[in-house]
């Protein structure tokens, strides 16, 4: 035997009496604000004119007037609550239908007043607009218990097949008001696969791009710097040494090349797990600046008990490396500083250069981008840190970044 029917209807039943309203939706005049800040206090004054009514139909039947007091309140309360607590709305009109009829007169056409009966046909209207189907079964059996008790024989037949026309209509409602939020929020997952599709194609594009084009040179510097020594004869050892300096530095630029290819072309969002440079790197990158034939010191002090946050670590390194390709670049043979010095709270990295006689032999200076210092200073205002460059009095050039280790810089 399926018990499934069994427990949905109890379950419906359960909360048509005692279980959780409706979820509420939205505001029947969200779509226009100015007429939506006016709905409160018109319905409040509609509230105390359905009362006026109800407790001057209720003395005109010759009830005493506190309990036309209580009889006409029995009326308002359920539309009071009707825009929040639908199901609450609709258990105190059921109460209302119940106890307001025993002062009806014998001319009347029903058993209620007419404030409380087209209050009353409005209060279900709602409900079963906004519930489901068990509980809308319920709903609708239930309010037929005060229709078949209380009703003239006469009338009831239509007041049945007015209970059964606003089940129907309100069900088709809720459907389509389900569709309609289904339709939304399917529009909307089609809308962010389309964005995740563009964003894996632009990724894809610019990945092909650097294979195609800057990977490619980059190994080609590598295969020459590696054969250079064997293809030139009488080569110095200075020079060899320098050779081999680009071609270590041709493979790491390699290396990061591959992990950054394999970044765009992944669909993975989460955290990369592999290995990232940090401070204690640094002396490696400068000594490889060195045996290229760069000028360069580090000076670098500690103060801190701890080690320096990873993501600060990362930032100082890619700074420097950026600033070390600066002074290559745009002061070729100029004597290069790289002054690191981890605080308690912060730590500042400082790159400068002296001003260059000239372009060295066989080296040609071209005008940048401008990207390399939009990128350091990224770099440091993404981590609450501040980051200043400029030229030097004497000539020559320096970069400052101060990198907070918690994330809060003094503009934060």
């Amino acid at each position: 035997m399926n018990r499934q029917p069994i427990a949905t209807a109890l379950g419906g039943l359960r909360q048509t009496v005692l279980g959780p309203d409706a979820p509420p939706t939205r505001r029947l005049l969200a779509r226009w604000p100015r007429l939506d800040r006016y709905a409160a206090p018109v319905g409040l004054l509609a509230a105390l004119g359905l009362f006026w009514i109800t407790f001057a139909v209720e003395s005109d039947w010759g009830l005493p007037a506190p309990i036309a007091v209580l009889f006409a309140a029995m009326t308002v309360a359920p539309l009071l609550a009707l825009p929040r607590r639908p199901l609450l709305a609709w258990r105190l009109t059921v109460l209302a239908l119940l106890v307001c009829t025993f002062n009806a007169p014998t001319d009347s056409p029903g058993p209620w007043t007419p404030p409380l009966a087209l209050g009353s046909i409005v209060v279900v209207a709602v409900v079963l607009a906004r519930v489901d189907r068990p509980v809308l079964a319920w709903v609708v059996a239930i309010t037929a218990v005060p229709v078949l008790t209380l009703v003239h024989p006469e009338n009831r037949a239509a007041v049945l097949a007015l209970l059964g026309a606003l089940a129907i209509v309100g069900d088709l409602v809720r459907r389509n008001r389900l569709s309609r939020r289904e339709l939304a929020a399917q529009t909307e997952r089609n809308e962010r696969e389309q964005e995740r599709r563009a964003v894996l194609e632009e990724r894809t594009r610019i990945a092909r791009e650097l294979h195609d084009v800057v990977a490619h040179h980059m190994s080609l510097i590598a295969v020459q710097a590696e054969t250079a020594p064997y293809r030139l004869t009488a080569v110095p050892a200075t020079t060899a040494e320098e050779f081999a300096a680009i071609a270590a530095s041709a493979r790491g630029a390699l290396t990061d090349m591959r992990r950054l290819l394999g970044v765009l072309r992944s669909e993975a969002t989460g955290p990369q797990t592999a290995p990232q440079p940090d401070l204690a790197d640094l002396p490696d990158m400068v000594a490889a600046a060195g045996r290229a034939g760069m000028p360069v010191s580090l000076d670098v002090t500690s103060e801190m008990d701890e080690p320096v946050p990873a993501p600060v670590g990362l930032a100082a390194y890619r700074i420097v490396q950026e600033g070390l390709a600066n002074a290559a670049r745009h002061a070729p043979g100029a004597a290069v500083r790289v002054a690191v010095h981890p605080g308690r709270s912060s730590l500042v990295v400082r790159v400068e250069n002296e001003p260059t006689a000239g372009p060295a032999v066989g080296v040609t200076t071209e005008a940048g981008t401008g990207h390399g210092l939009t990128g350091m200073r990224e770099r440091a205002t993404s981590l609450g840190g501040t980051f200043s460059a400029a030229p030097l009095p004497g000539g020559g050039y320096r970069v400052v970044a101060e990198l907070p280790y918690d994330g809060e810089g003094p503009g934060r």
